[in-house]
């Protein structure tokens, strides 16, 4: 379906590709996998057709349609939610005017035999057939079973996107690219946006997926779930497992091992052959086989191993001045946006060196209450801030965290103050901003380095209070185990978002569950949390929080099942009875006309009257559009039939 063929990208001096080769097949499911800055986005941009390679072809199947969501793009306004979403369905809706178009032609034409009329009547039933197989009918439902999955409510649909924050947005786009049902789809990081809830939809939605697939993410149980092949990108080059992420992980750990063995044979043999060219180069006797070594040697391939590539961050924060023993206490606080209650009557308290995690659905209030305690947002009732406490904010999403015109080093520069300052470069080096990197412009990082910065700013000052929100966020695996590392080193207080169970194991003791409007502390740490929760990981929360919620309104989950079955029954009902109808309608249409022609046939030398051709026309013209109903009714019962 798609060939990479020899792909090499270059930057100046530093090589990024080195002829890259891989297939991506018919329903494919692919992990992109690889360190920040191994070139995963930069190669989904080459694969979609919006990047280009230095060198190489990207071969595609004649009319492949490719769908590609990155990590950010430009977002257009003026429409509501669910006018942007249906700009997904142009060929339907184009379908659709021609449908009518030719509709309205036939019923003022009368020449029913002509070529002309029977030409227009098979490019009618074409265009229905291709307009039926698209489900045409059915974009309403479509789009708003799509919009619902990720996580839009109804009274979303007639906003305008404008009113939504970059994140929503971008669940706008991602809703475009499955409403078209592409052949292939590649995701840059699909989950960024997403809460736990949406995240499960949308696994289950991409598991069953007619297409390929092939997605970048750092949620090793997304890729667990959706994926079945990895692709590595390591040191410029692939490397291809046919297996999940989690046995990706087992098998490179094997084939590197393997690699070191070889690698440590290999220089083990060069260094002999050296010696033995070295100790008989000059002996007559022995020219011919020091020769042959020579061009042994000159036409060895040296083995690389990978673990040469061990670029990681390295830093800890500073140690944190001491703060009151109650760094943050709130009594019966609330928060509302207009109507819309969020939180209601919460009463906390955070003591110094405490290390805590907000758990929980989007939408809960976890973000907001950490607005407030930054004393970002107004609120009802009381908050109190701990003697000496100086607060360090990590926000979802670092795109507006920057002056996009400014260079890396030019961030950290205009807000470091006294002697850090002379050490920024050491700083911007622990987060691989080295050398040259450090003079790029902020609007040209990617996910991965914009977080990396965000970070780095943290350590500027002896922040004794840390609010991270959703830290992971664009960081690989060895990334986050590094942060994670520097957390527990932390001598602060310690306040996470996250829905990240790994991250947070044997890192925040203490678990805040949000649920409605509530907040509630657990003890012991994440996986306590979640046994005394009995769920397996914190997506389960979002799934007992939807069933708790059906049941309120008396609306189980086997309710939702057994209401759905019975409503695809009565349709399929309905269809049937139409077409029955539509059956004993052409059975007598086909009676008049074999009455028609009976007397035609026998009464040949007589001449009918004018009205008598023009009822035998009228005749064969209800015919062709009944026989048109039927077909249609026809192919609408087997769709509803597979579904």
């Amino acid at each position: 379906m798609i060939s990479i063929d020899q792909i090499s990208v270059d930057f100046g001096n530093f090589q990024l590709f080195d002829n890259l080769n891989f297939l991506i097949n018919e329903k494919d499911s692919i992990g992109l996998v690889g360190k920040n800055g191994a070139g995963k986005s930069t190669l989904l941009k080459i694969i979609a057709g919006v990047g280009k390679a230095s060198s190489g072809f990207v071969n595609k199947s004649d009319n492949l349609e490719v769908a590609y969501l990155p990590q950010e793009m430009v977002l257009v306004d003026g429409r509501t939610v669910i006018e942007e979403a249906k700009t997904s369905f142009k060929e339907i809706l184009d379908l659709k005017k021609e449908i009518n178009k030719i509709s309205t032609e036939l019923s003022k034409r009368e020449d029913y035999t002509s070529e002309s009329y029977l030409k227009l009547i098979d490019k009618f039933t074409t265009i229905n057939d291709r307009f039926n197989f698209l489900e045409g009918g059915n974009i309403d439902k479509k789009t708003e079973r799509i919009l619902k999955g990720l996580g839009f409510i109804e009274s979303d649909f007639n906003r305008p996107t404008l009113e939504f924050s970059g994140g929503w947005r971008m669940r706008i786009e991602l809703a475009k690219i499955l409403l078209k049902n592409p052949d292939i789809l590649l995701l840059d990081e699909p989950t960024n946006h997403l809460d736990i809830e949406s995240i499960q939809w949308l696994e289950d939605f991409l598991k069953y997926y007619f297409g390929a697939i092939l997605l970048v993410s750092h949620d090793r149980q997304f890729l667990d779930s959706v994926t079945k092949r990895t692709l590595e990108i390591s040191m410029g080059e692939i490397h291809d497992y046919k297996v999940p992420y989690s046995k990706y992980v087992f098998l490179r750990k094997e084939r590197r091992e393997q690699q070191k063995a070889a690698y440590e044979n290999q220089q083990k043999m060069i260094k002999d052959t050296e010696k033995f060219i070295e100790r008989f180069r000059y002996k007559s006797t022995k020219s011919v086989q020091v020769q042959s070594r020579i061009k042994q040697l000159n036409k060895l391939k040296i083995i690389k191993i990978d673990e040469v590539d061990n670029r990681s961050l390295h830093f800890n924060f500073i140690d944190a001045p001491r703060s009151g023993s109650v760094t943050i206490e709130t009594k019966n606080l609330s928060k509302s946006y207009g109507d819309h209650l969020v939180l209601e009557n919460v009463n906390l308290i955070i003591e110094r060196g405490e290390k805590i995690a907000f758990v929980g659905r989007n939408g809960e209030g976890k973000t907001t209450l950490s607005r407030i305690i930054l004393n970002e947002i107004d609120f009802e009732g009381v908050l109190k801030t701990g003697h000496n406490v100086n607060i360090g904010y990590l926000a979802q999403n670092q795109e507006d965290s920057f002056y996009k015109n400014r260079t890396v080093f030019q961030t950290l520069d205009d807000i470091a103050v006294g002697e850090v300052r002379t050490k920024i470069r050491n700083i911007l080096g622990a987060f691989l901003f080295s050398g040259e990197d450090a003079d790029k412009k902020t609007s040209v990082l990617s996910g991965g380095e914009r977080s990396r910065l965000a970070i780095a700013k943290l350590l500027l000052k002896p922040y004794n209070l840390l609010i991270l929100d959703e830290p992971t966020n664009h960081l690989d695996m060895l990334s986050k185990e590094i942060l994670k590392k520097a957390l527990i080193k932390y001598n602060g207080t310690l306040i996470i978002v996250s829905h990240d169970r790994d991250f947070l194991n044997g890192l925040t003791p203490v678990i805040y569950e949000f649920k409605n409007k509530k907040i509630k502390q657990h003890q012991n740490g994440i996986y306590d949390f979640l046994e005394k929760k009995k769920m397996k990981n914190l997506r389960e929360i979002e799934i007992k929080d939807r069933i708790v919620k059906k049941k309120n309104n008396k609306m189980s989950l086997q309710k939702d099942i057994y209401f759905s079955r019975k409503e695809k029954e009565r349709e399929i009902r309905k269809i049937k009875n139409k077409i029955k109808k539509s059956e004993d309608k052409i059975d007598n249409l086909e009676k008049e006309i074999t009455k028609f022609e009976n007397i035609l046939a026998f009464k040949s030398q007589e001449k009918q009257s004018e009205d008598f051709y023009i009822k035998y026309k009228n005749l064969n013209k209800n015919l062709n559009k009944e026989m048109n109903i039927w077909e249609n009714l026809i192919t609408i019962l087997d769709e509803k039939k597979i579904k």
